[in-house]
């Protein structure tokens, strides 16, 4: 994951979909990462609110497999 400086220094996060999102775009997560921080949005609502997770919660969830 990158991120870009904006014209006033502070990082602008560069987001991308999930891979596991469907191809038909109706279920998508994106993810952005800066420094210290994992960022998670909706596709389809990116001015709306996105969670900010430690790297260490990002990496736990992303890991997590559950009880089958």
């Amino acid at each position: 994951m990158t991120c870009k400086s904006s014209a006033e220094g502070s990082p602008t996060p560069a987001w991308f979909k999930s891979s596991y999102s469907g191809s038909n775009n109706n279920d998508c997560v994106e993810v952005a990462a800066i420094p210290g921080v994992v960022r998670v949005r909706d596709s389809k609502d990116p001015q709306g609110p996105a969670l900010a997770l430690s790297p260490a919660a990002w990496a736990a969830f992303v890991s997590y497999e559950g009880q089958r």
